[in-house]
């Protein structure tokens, strides 16, 4: 039997304790955004600084103005060095009611078709795939002693709200964080028999649009008609920002946006994900992107504008016949290629002062973003664990663009140089965010042996 068989049995023979483990994990309320879990987020990271000294490496909690970040590191065999990623923090709950079962006392479930998962808050994001990794650390230190390549790892509180105080901890840190490549696990598998590296992230801009107009809400019997409404004029704003064909109308938005090469879009569309499979689901038929691109590439290789919420006026039981006076929008833009966040925000808040009427007057939020994030496809990193992971299941993953943001990945790569590769073994309908959150325990186990995988052939 080779090192790697007899890591990969460890794996497999231990996987009850392994759950034991993500258990205890998974039973920790770390919700980030909630200052009444705050004590909850610090023993969510002293439990992974507790695991990560159990397995030999020199780990501690950092504290920052928000919650606390673990670092641990450990040297291997051989002069590769890779940094893992990962967070301990959760989203809330709510609304309770719609879950099955406690969203903090994790279960076992068997499924109709017999497949079994893991049920819990946190199950998928991002504690489960932490311990794939871990598992697979600490199978190979069980069996030979040590590391294939020598690894660090940062585990973060606060990505459920935007990494706040993670860049400044990582400038600050750089020489203990130095690697070769950047791993993160959270992100997902193509399918549950089809691993997938996500060679891409849109980036990411966040902002609030705040429209003011009278100087206090006015009755609508005395000055409907003549009045300007605040709802109004930021219902104007926000269908002045596409046209018809789903394109963002703010002058100069696609500057950097590249085109995919048209093999690239040909594998893509031999993937199956059209309007059906992906909308299907969740009740929708018709994109609303771009009309004269596919649904792949809307949500893979396209910014997008969205409005994520809006405030205004009288939102109570009943009625009250007001004119608004103020009305707000928060609203994200998802970037791609080499679109500047800093040029994104600007030119949409030129834009939007332009559509400004009299009488009306607007201001806006913070603004803050973070660039996209590409791995280059003829990447020797990419390779290895290309390798890795069909060797593990049988089937060449999948590489394909994300269409969510990870706004740290740009800092770290930025700041350490280091290649990223996203490698994510979760599943679209594992309900991240949502009540029920799940994790497939085949995902949780053969997650934990891809990783033991790559170890080794990175470290060739």
């Amino acid at each position: 039997m080779s090192q790697l068989d007899a890591v990969l049995a460890h794996i497999d023979e231990n996987l009850d304790a392994s759950l034991e483990r993500l258990f205890a994990f998974l039973r920790i309320a770390s919700i980030s955004t909630d200052p009444a879990h705050r004590d909850e987020c610090r023993r969510a990271a002293e439990y992974v600084r507790a695991e990560l000294a159990g397995l030999g490496f020199r780990a501690d909690v950092h504290p920052t103005p928000g919650h606390p970040v673990v670092l641990g590191a450990q040297d291997g065999a051989s002069d590769t060095r890779v940094l893992f990623y990962g967070h301990y923090d959760v989203q809330p709950v709510d609304p309770l009611e719609l879950w099955d079962s406690q969203p903090f006392e994790p279960r076992i479930e068997t499924l109709p078709d017999g497949g079994k998962i893991i049920r819990a808050r946190g199950a998928a994001d991002d504690k489960g795939q932490i311990l794939t990794f871990l598992e697979a650390v600490r199978a190979w230190k069980a069996v030979t002693g040590t590391l294939p390549v020598g690894v660090s790892v940062l585990i973060e509180g606060e990505e459920e709200v935007g990494s706040v105080n993670l860049p400044a901890f990582v400038d600050a840190s750089l020489p203990k964080l130095r690697a070769d490549v950047v791993l993160v696990c959270d992100t997902n598998q193509w399918d549950p028999e089809t691993p997938a590296i996500t060679t891409g992230l849109r980036g990411l801009v966040h902002d609030e649009i705040v429209v003011r107009t009278a100087d206090r809400d006015l009755h609508s019997g005395l000055f409907g008609g003549a009045a300007q409404n605040a709802i109004h004029v930021l219902a104007g704003i926000i269908a002045a920002l596409r046209d018809k064909e789903g394109r963002i109308t703010i002058p100069g938005f696609y500057e950097g946006v590249p085109e995919v090469p048209e093999e690239v879009r040909a594998e893509w569309r031999q993937l199956g994900l059209d309007a059906d499979t992906f909308l299907g689901p969740v009740g929708l038929s018709v994109p609303a992107g771009e009309k004269d691109r596919d649904v792949i590439e809307q949500i893979q290789s396209r910014p997008a504008f969205d409005i994520n919420g809006i405030i205004g006026g009288y939102t109570g039981e009943g009625s009250k016949t007001v004119i608004p006076a103020e009305a707000r929008a928060k609203i994200t833009f998802r970037l791609v290629g080499d679109q500047n966040p800093v040029s994104v925000r600007d030119s949409f808040r030129a834009y939007v002062r332009e559509l400004i009427p009299a009488d009306a007057s607007v201001t806006f939020g913070s603004g803050d973003g973070a660039p996209a994030v590409s791995v280059p496809l003829d990447s020797p990193w990419l390779a290895k664990a290309a390798k890795a992971l069909a060797d593990e299941w049988g089937k060449a993953p999948v590489t394909i663009g994300g269409g969510g943001s990870i706004p740290i990945i740009a800092t770290l790569r930025s700041n350490l140089r280091a290649e990223p590769l996203l490698i994510g073994f979760g599943l679209d309908d594992d309900r991240i965010h949502s009540p029920n959150e799940k994790y497939a325990l085949k995902s949780f186990h053969k997650g934990a042996r891809s990783w033991a995988r790559v170890l080794q052939e990175l470290a060739k």
